[in-house]
């Protein structure tokens, strides 16, 4: 599970980052980003209604997001902010799909250290 220090939770914040944030995207998801000065790395991930109409299959992606996250934590770079949005087709796709595209996001990003 994602600590809750790493977690975005205030609606500022999510504002913030759509306002001011840098953006990269791929075919299932998209990253935006901004510096939080900050020593750690914060995530949040947004699922729409119109992604998926089931709330099971909006939290099971959310899951899979957090563990990825998760498990890249030691190899990314701290003080930023990071928001994951799910585009239509990303409910449907497995668990390795979907790491190798939040990696190549990453990459593009330039947020691994």
């Amino acid at each position: 599970m994602l600590p809750l220090k790493n977690r975005l939770i205030r609606r500022k914040d999510f504002q913030n980052i759509n306002a001011n944030g840098k953006k990269v995207g791929d075919e299932i998801l998209v990253l935006k980003w901004t510096e939080n000065n900050k020593e750690f790395l914060r995530a949040g991930f947004i699922i729409s209604k119109k992604v998926e109409k089931k709330a099971v299959l909006r939290n099971k992606l959310k899951r899979r997001l957090r563990e990825i996250v998760r498990s890249l934590l030691p190899e990314m770079k701290t003080g930023f902010d990071l928001i994951f949005f799910a585009k239509k087709g990303a409910t449907g796709k497995n668990y390795k799909e979907i790491r190798s595209t939040v990696l190549g996001l990453i990459k593009k990003a330039n947020l691994f250290r």
